[in-house]
């Protein structure tokens, strides 16, 4: 693997993605490394009372999802100039868009929801998905108020993929 100097994150504006996002921003100043914040959308969603799925303007789900995210990276920064950052904004489960970039970033870091192993294996949990097939280290980050600590979040599971 050749290292990028990127720190990549996931966020779907959760509390939970916040954390990670804080967690990634100190993580890329530790490295000297630039940040790419990753949010997914589905352009096609069922509503309830219709038979067959809405489909959204996809231009337009991407601008409404980058301003959500940009505020988002805003808030994690708070004024700070660095590290610089990209925002991608990707249709597809979030998952798969995350593992296929995974190969081209130093490390992956993603918020963990906390609801446990059985439902987690029932509804196929991002970060689970990550930790068994990204190319790079994955960090999952608890928020404080899950971990207790002193610190904004700190990694509840560092997995460094096996050597091929």
């Amino acid at each position: 693997m050749v290292l990028s100097n990127i720190v990549l994150v996931g966020v779907d504006g959760s509390p939970e993605s916040a954390a990670a996002l804080e967690y990634a921003v100190a993580e890329a100043d530790r490295r000297g490394a630039r940040l790419r914040v990753v949010s997914t959308y589905f352009p096609e969603y069922s509503v309830h009372g219709h038979s067959r799925p809405v489909t959204a303007a996809e231009p337009a789900i991407e601008v409404d999802v980058e301003a959500q995210t940009r505020r988002m990276v805003d808030d994690a920064l708070g004024g700070a100039a660095s590290p610089p950052v990209e925002i991608v904004v990707a249709a597809g489960p979030a998952a798969n868009v995350l593992i296929d970039r995974s190969g081209e970033v130093d490390v992956l870091v993603l918020g963990h929801r906390g609801r446990g192993g059985f439902a987690s294996m029932l509804l196929g949990s991002v970060s689970l998905q990550c930790v068994l097939h990204a190319q790079c280290p994955v960090i999952v980050v608890r928020p404080a108020a899950v971990t207790q600590s002193t610190t904004p979040a700190e990694p509840a599971v560092a997995a460094t993929p096996p050597a091929s």
